[in-house]
C-alpha cells in the first residue's frame, strides 16, 4: 500500500512543483536548474560512490563488519537513481542522500526497526573453507606435475571450425 501511494504521490509533488517552479522562473530556466543538478549529482555519486567502495574494501580486508559501507554505499547508488530522475522533489531526496550525516540519520532509523536472527559466512581471508561445526574442510589428493613442453602433440578441440 505505501508503495501505491508513493509511485502515486511523487508524480503529482513533481508535477505540482515543475509548475510553481517554471511559472516563477520560466521555462528554460527550469529545464536548466534540472539539467544542472543532474550533472552535479552524478559528479557527488561518483566521489562518494569511490569512498564508500574504499571503506568497504577497507573493511572487508580488516575483517570488520561490512554493513555500514554496504549501506552507505547502497544510499549512495539511490541517491543517484533520484538525482538523475527529472524533478525537484527527487533531486531535494537525492541531495540529501548524499550528506553523511544524513545516511547516518536514516541507518540508525532502520537499524532500530530491524532484526538480524542470524548471519552465517563461508570461508576466510586465507580461504579456507569450513564446515558447519567449524573446522576446515580437507580435501584429500594427489598430483602429477607435467612439463608443458613434452606434451602429446593435440588436434583441434572440436569446438573450433577447420
Amino acid at each position: 500500500m505505501w508503495i501505491f501511494l508513493a509511485f502515486l504521490a511523487v508524480p503529482m509533488i513533481e508535477i505540482g512543483l515543475f509548475i510553481q517552479v517554471g511559472g516563477l522562473i520560466g521555462l528554460w530556466p527550469t529545464l536548466g536548474v534540472v539539467l544542472l543538478t543532474a550533472v552535479i549529482g552524478t559528479v557527488l555519486v561518483r566521489s562518494q560512490g569511490a569512498q564508500a567502495l574504499a571503506d568497504l574494501r577497507t573493511s572487508m580486508n580488516e575483517m570488520r563488519d561490512p554493513t555500514a559501507p554496504l549501506a552507505h554505499g547502497a544510499m549512495i547508488v539511490f541517491a543517484g537513481a533520484l538525482l538523475l530522475t527529472p524533478g525537484f522533489f527527487t533531486d531535494a531526496c537525492g541531495l540529501a542522500l548524499l550528506i553523511p550525516q544524513v545516511r547516518r540519520a536514516v541507518i540508525r532509523y532502520v537499524a532500530a526497526r530491524v532484526q538480524v536472527t542470524g548471519f552465517a559466512a563461508q570461508g576466510s581471508a586465507s580461504g579456507t573453507v569450513f564446515t558447519q561445526d567449524g573446522r576446515p574442510t580437507i580435501i584429500d589428493g594427489d598430483f602429477q606435475e607435467i612439463d608443458p613442453e613434452n606434451l602429446p602433440p593435440r588436434g583441434p578441440s572440436g569446438w573450433t571450425r577447420h
